[in-house]
C-alpha cells in the first residue's frame, strides 16, 4: 500500500513509483511519497523492510532499478554507530570536523568558521570536555551525539538519522530528540527508529516500510507495531 502525502508546498524529497533489489530480492517495490520543507518524518518498519536503503537512496549511494528518486537541498547524515570503526585513531573533534572536508584549503586547514561552529556544536551536545578524547573511547549516546553535531557542520537543509537512538540510555535518547525538535520547520529531518513511543511523540508523520510504503499520522500506528506485529494499516489521503 502507498501513499503521497497531499501538501501545496514543493517536495524537498520525493519517491516516484520506486523499485529496489539486492540480487533480486525486492526491498522496496512501487514507492511513491513525498516529504516537505521543514517536515519530521519519522521512519519505521521490520529488518529488512526497506528503511536504511530508502536512505541510501535519498544519499543517491544506491539508485533505484525502477522510477525516481528526487531531492532538493544539502544533506546532513548519521549513520548507524555500528558503521564506525572504533579503533581508528580519529577525536572526538576531528569526527565533527570531518563534516565539513568540502571547506578544506588546499593546504589541508579548515576555515576558522568551521572550527567555531564544530566548537559551538560539542557545547551544544555537552561534548566540549570530550573534544581530544578517542571517539572509540565514548559511550554510546556520547558517540552518537558527537554524529549527529558532525551531521550538522555543515548546515544542511535536509537531515537523515539512522537509527540514531539505538543501544543508548533513555535520557539521552530524551536529548537526542528534544534537540530534534528545535529543527522543527527549520530542517526536514528524516530519522529511522525502533521507539514507537518516541515516534508517536515527536514527529508529524510515519512512514512504514514494509518493502511497500505508508504514510501514517502518528496517533494512528497501530500498537501491534510495537510487539513486531506490521500490517498494512489504514492509511488517510491527508497524511
Amino acid at each position: 500500500m502507498t501513499s503521497q502525502k497531499q501538501t501545496d508546498s514543493p517536495c524537498v524529497i520525493s519517491f516516484r513509483n520506486v523499485t529496489f533489489s539486492y540480487d533480486k530480492l525486492p526491498i522496496i517495490k512501487e514507492a511513491n511519497f513525498g516529504v516537505s520543507p521543514g517536515e519530521f518524518v519519522g521512519i519505521i518498519g521490520p529488518n529488512g523492510g526497506g528503511k536504511t536503503t530508502a536512505l541510501k537512496l535519498i544519499l543517491g549511494f544506491l539508485k533505484p532499478q525502477k522510477g525516481t528518486v528526487l531531492s532538493e537541498g544539502n544533506i546532513g547524515y548519521v549513520p548507524q554507530i555500528n558503521s564506525y570503526d572504533k579503533q581508528f585513531p580519529i577525536s572526538t573533534l576531528e569526527v565533527v570536523m570531518t563534516g565539513c572536508l568540502r571547506q578544506l584549503s588546499s593546504l589541508g586547514k579548515y576555515p576558522k568558521e568551521a572550527y567555531q561552529k564544530a566548537h559551538e556544536l560539542l557545547e551544544t551536545f555537552n561534548l566540549q570536555d570530550l573534544k581530544a578524547h578517542h571517539f572509540g573511547s565514548l559511550s554510546g549516546g556520547q558517540a552518537q551525539k558527537t554524529l549527529i553535531a558532525r551531521a550538522l557542520i555543515s548546515d544542511p537543509q535536509i537531515l537523515l538519522l539512522d537509527e540514531p537512538t539505538a543501544n543508548i540510555d533513555a535520557q539521552t535518547e530524551k536529548q537526542i530528540f528534544t534537540f530534534l525538535k528545535t529543527l522543527k520547520g527549520k530542517k526536514t529531518i528524516l530519522i529511522v527508529t525502533h521507539n514507537f513511543d518516541a515516534i508517536i511523540q515527536n514527529v508529524e508523520r510515519v512512514l512504514c516500510f514494509q518493502h511497500e510504503v505508508a504514510s501514517i499520522k502518528p496517533e494512528d500506528v497501530c500498537k501491534h507495531f510495537s510487539i513486531g506485529m506490521y500490517h498494512k494499516a489504514e492509511v488517510h489521503s491527508d497524511a
